[in-house]
């Protein structure tokens, strides 16, 4: 059993032959110009939709951050319109107390308890 390990791991593989088996042609083995075309196709379509693709991400992400600049311009405006109702409507609204359509108490902590039905904005 030695003497064969030994025979096997000391003989030489044989090297591969520089030219192509018999009934085999250069054609079979190669992928030649329609694998070079196809493979070249597939490499420019890739290309061409990740681009695409990219481009799409921006157009969302833009869509996105203007409609917040939107909203926030939007509440912007709401709050400056609340202001000006308010501060037009009467002269008496102090710092502790909020002047409303219905009844506003002050409460202990010089905050404003808000009348029934009325939210703070």
């Amino acid at each position: 059993m030695h003497h064969l390990l030994l025979s096997l791991a000391t003989t030489p593989t044989p090297l591969p032959t520089p030219s192509l088996r018999e009934g085999i042609s250069e054609d079979q083995v190669t992928p030649g110009l329609l694998g070079f075309i196809m493979t070249a196709f597939f490499v420019v379509a890739t290309a061409l939709l990740i681009v695409d693709m990219v481009r799409r991400i921006r157009r969302v992400r833009y869509r996105a951050q203007v409609e917040e600049e939107r909203l926030a311009a939007a509440a912007a405006a709401d709050v400056e319109a609340a202001d000006a109702a308010d501060g037009g409507g009467s002269g008496n609204a102090g710092p502790g107390r909020v002047q409303e359509a219905g009844s506003t108490q002050e409460t202990a902590d010089g905050g404003t308890d808000l009348g029934q039905g009325e939210q703070r904005r």
